[in-house]
């Protein structure tokens, strides 16, 4: 009897992983006071994702930081030097939850832990979760200041601040 009440508890609050199926990350920062846009590829992440109870979920992911492509071959190999985003000493930009709270219908706020070049600081992803039956998908934004990160000097022609969207759907 022990055995079965153990096994009903364990079943019914394990969070099943929900595999990534198509995602997109992308940035916008002005430079020059130009809005200029790019992305990041190769995420890849343990998503586990209860709606219904977001205090049991978690969330960890990563992208490639060699994989930033801004349209321009040039600033992108410029971005991956040691002065930004040094990609052979840090290979993986990641992202860890810490909790996770419902707002109201499929608004939700996520506190994570972002790195960046080994660089951890706290950041506060509020997103829309939606539910399609098969698949789920996550959708929002958050700013970040580079200085943070060390991405750059502060005497660069670049704002501090980024914006970084994220959209990400899972098969359930």
């Amino acid at each position: 009897m022990l055995f079965f009440f153990t096994l009903l508890i364990t079943t019914s609050f394990a969070q099943s992983k929900n595999p990534i199926t198509k995602s997109s990350i992308t940035f916008q920062i002005k430079n020059l006071g130009v809005n200029t846009s790019g992305s990041f590829s190769g995420f890849k992440g343990d998503i586990r994702f209860d709606p219904a109870h977001p205090e049991n979920s978690s969330i960890e992911a990563s992208v490639d930081a060699n994989t930033i492509n801004t349209d321009n071959d040039s600033r992108d190999e410029h971005l991956r030097n040691e002065d930004y985003f040094d990609v052979t000493k840090y290979p993986k930009i990641t992202i860890r939850s810490i909790s996770f709270k419902h707002k109201s219908g499929n608004n939700y706020t996520g506190t994570f832990d972002l790195t960046i070049k080994d660089k951890t600081n706290k950041i506060e992803l509020p997103f829309i979760y939606t539910d399609t039956g098969n698949t789920a998908s996550f959708k929002g934004s958050f700013k970040i200041q580079r200085s943070d990160y060390a991405i750059g000097s502060q005497l660069s022609v670049m704002a501090n601040d980024v914006t970084i969207f994220i959209e990400v759907t899972t098969s359930k």
